[in-house]
């Protein structure tokens, strides 16, 4: 399984997003500009995160957009789903055995997908920021 390109800046603009204050507007721009994010791309994908029910956009001055949920509410698998659609290593296998051995993967990996959040993204952050190594 490979995450395209346009799940992994979602996941990180998300995980942007989630650090900041709750409320905080979001202006595309922005956004780009310190998460290293063509803009044309970030424009549409933020557009998905919208219609996928993530963000919510607000027009004019002070405007942008801004996260709906809270992220410990956010989970990877649904933002990878929205741009990669469902996790399926060995769609339609026709050998018995090894279908289950894939779906006992695809489980597992679903399971992860669901259980792991943006906020746990920036809990690993904030743990490798807080690893010091003064000799």
């Amino acid at each position: 399984m490979k995450v395209s390109k346009k799940a992994e800046y979602a996941l990180r603009a998300l995980v942007a997003m989630g650090r900041a204050r709750e409320g905080t507007n979001f202006s595309i721009q922005d956004l780009a500009r310190s998460e290293n994010i063509p803009l044309k791309f970030l424009e549409q994908i933020l557009l998905a995160l919208k219609n996928g029910g993530l963000l919510r956009s607000k027009r004019g001055v002070g405007g942008g957009y801004q996260l709906v949920a809270k992220p410990q509410r956010i989970t990877l698998g649904e933002v990878v789903a929205i741009f990669d659609g469902p996790f399926d290593p060995l769609p339609g296998s026709g050998h018995a055995a090894l279908g289950q051995v894939f779906a006992s993967l695809r489980d597992q990996v679903l399971r992860w997908f669901t259980e792991t959040t943006v906020a746990d993204v920036i809990e690993k952050e904030r743990q490798r920021e807080s690893v010091s190594f003064d000799i």
